[in-house]
């Protein structure tokens, strides 16, 4: 309990001894007053102190000037019980929503507790604890067992298992060894790390985490948006309201102005928006913390609750759908040896990180010399064009040999064809794999039976290769041999395709998707564990590889929704009611301390479910 809370809790038992001594103490009139005054100041002070300081500021309209209108009115007319009993319990009210909300916070701090501390800096010999700040890019720093990862870097020596549960979600243990980058954040859990650092604090995952986090209750959702709007015209109308139920009644029937004064007092009592002021926000909150727990990083209230409208769920396919590991399955050569092709298609590829890439260095298993290699141009969507011996070497898709008029062959196998052209003369081409992830047939089912009722797939892969992913995995459409431009126009088409209301996700993997992430309505990154990229480009991120999270993160948007409409409903309806009680007579101060305090007790404590959610979508 913060310290701030226990002297509020002093007060309230400060305040309610003396109250209860205006009852129990043999008093006269004078006597019960001045306890129930001293008890009404003890625990009311701040809230006239509050009221005030708006008064002079022009912020006349809250929840501090109403409470003390009525309570000071209840004074006035005698109804010194009722006045301190309204405070009382709007406090105790005060002190559970502060608990509700403090220990929600505390809840998602604690799950990001990824902060660390310290680091062991190498440095002439000597290992030294430092700030992580004072660790600069290239240094070496030591991280032993049980400690947290405290920078991004390059395993030098050691090999160990990591927790990335705070990150990811997930409780099984990532092996590293050495050459492995590793990233902030993460538990070191048996071995000694020695590892080369690669980016500065600032830069670090960890922190680019954080950052994501601790922003994203600044961006609203428009059910909070609405709710801010709705309670500034709320109480000034409910308070020119009060004002009428207490003068109108009087004048036009004539006399018991006392009655209806207490009425219009009763009325004010009831009228604080703070059960949907606190508890929306809180909603949201809770579902932001909740998802955060399942590796599910939301950027905002308001994308949290465009994805409850999800209608459309588009894909791509390399390293979303599929590993995005490609190996070289068949090699086929035309007037040269398949040795010579791939050693030719390996080198015009050298400079590239681009899985395919990777793929043709990896299967050419002699050492390539890069200095063969010159003028190297990277075609988006088609391939590459380099200088390997002095001669031009074509290596990419059949588009790139039509650009270039050079006559291909066809392959009869499935997979991504890579041809290969030396100087505008067909070399033959190679037969690249790509092996679907365990996890995507399970989230393509799991969404269709979430409601989504399309799921696309874009791929710059051919027409086999698209098509026998479409066919594995259940997936409703697919498009093909697409450019970067292409997928933005076929996101471009199917944004007018869908219902007004509905909301067209796409999901990639961060790196070069950006186009497209940015013009969906909902851009998901996922595989995003150390992806600046995929951090930055996304509104949402999934940590780890499981494109099931999809159908997870659906799911607990539209519980925190639910629960923000169950509020709302719940609040206004209790309200109106009591309000209409009140205003004939029929509910006390006691029943509109239920109607403002009770309910926004009960509104909070069901807006705190939403903190978790994400434990029973897991």
């Amino acid at each position: 309990m913060e310290r701030e809370q226990k002297k509020q809790l002093v007060r309230i038992i400060v305040s309610g001894i003396l109250f209860a001594a205006s009852f129990f103490l043999p008093l006269d009139e004078g006597g019960k007053f001045i306890f129930c005054l001293i008890s009404y100041v003890v625990i009311g002070w701040d809230i006239l102190w509050e009221a005030i300081k708006n008064l002079i500021h022009g912020k006349v309209f809250d929840e501090n000037f109403l409470m003390a209108l009525a309570t000071i009115g209840a004074l006035g007319i005698g109804k010194y019980d009722e006045a301190v009993e309204v405070m009382l319990f709007f406090q105790v009210g005060e002190f559970f929503e502060d608990f509700a909300v403090d220990r929600s916070r505390r809840s998602i701090s604690s799950l990001m507790d990824i902060r660390p501390d310290s680091a062991n800096l190498e440095k002439d010999g000597a290992v030294t604890s430092v700030s992580p700040e004072e660790v600069a890019v290239g240094d070496v720093i030591l991280i032993k067992a049980g400690e947290r990862v405290p920078l991004d870097g390059i395993v030098l020596e050691g090999d160990s298992s990591l927790d990335t549960k705070a990150l990811t979600g997930e409780s099984v243990p990532r092996t590293v060894k050495v050459g492995d980058a590793i990233i902030s954040g993460c538990i070191n859990q048996s071995g000694l790390l020695r590892v080369q650092v690669t980016k500065v604090f600032s830069e670090s995952t960890v922190t680019k985490i954080l950052d994501l986090v601790e922003n994203s209750s600044s961006k609203k959702a428009p059910a909070e948006n609405f709710i801010t709007k709705f309670s500034h015209y709320y109480t000034p109308a409910v308070v020119f309201s009060a004002l009428a139920l207490f003068l109108l009644p009087p004048l036009i029937t004539g006399g018991q102005w006392l009655v209806w004064l207490e009425r219009a007092l009763t009325f004010l009592v009831v009228s604080c928006p703070c059960a949907l002021v606190i508890s929306i926000p809180l909603s949201f909150f809770g579902g932001i913390g909740g998802a955060s727990k399942c590796g599910i990083l939301v950027k905002g209230g308001n994308y949290l609750e465009a994805l409850s409208k999800a209608e459309t769920v588009v894909f791509d396919k390399t390293g979303t759908l599929t590993e995005g590991t490609f190996q070289v399955t068949a090699v086929h050569p035309d007037k040269i040896s398949e040795k010579q092709l791939l050693e030719i298609a390996a080198l015009a590829e050298s400079y590239s990180d681009h899985p395919i890439s990777l793929s043709l260095k990896n299967a050419y298993t002699n050492t390539l010399d890069s200095s063969r290699v010159t003028d190297v141009e990277e075609i988006p969507g088609h391939g590459v064009c380099a200088k390997v011996d002095g001669r031009t070497v074509y290596a990419g898709n059949s588009k790139l040999m039509e650009k270039e008029n050079i006559p291909w062959h066809a392959c009869h196998l499935t997979g991504t064809v890579v041809h290969v052209a030396v100087d505008g003369i067909y070399a033959g081409h190679i037969i690249i794999s790509d092996q679907i992830k365990p996890d995507s047939a399970k989230a393509i089912s799991e969404l269709k039976k979430s409601g989504i009722r399309r799921t696309v797939m874009l791929t710059g892969d051919s027409e086999a290769v698209g098509a026998a992913v479409a066919k594995e995995l259940g997936l409703d459409e697919y498009h093909t041999e697409l450019l970067p431009a292409d997928k933005v126009e076929q996101v471009e088409r199917l944004l007018k395709e869908k219902s007004p209301k509905g909301q067209l996700v796409f999901v990639g993997d961060g790196m070069n998707d950006a186009p497209v992430l940015a013009r969906a309505d909902i851009g998901i990154a996922m595989g995003a564990l150390g992806s600046d990229a995929a951090i930055e480009a996304a509104d949402i991120v999934l940590m780890d590889d499981q494109p099931s999270k999809i159908a997870t993160a659906i799911s607990i948007s539209r519980k925190t929704l639910q629960i923000v409409r169950q509020n709302i409903i719940f609040a206004i309806g209790v309200k109106i009611a009591v309000l209409i009680l009140s205003a004939l007579g029929l509910a006390n101060m006691q029943a509109a301390v239920f109607a403002d305090v009770g309910v926004s007790i009960l509104a909070i404590l069901n807006a705190s479910r939403a903190l978790s959610a994400g434990k029973r979508e897991k």
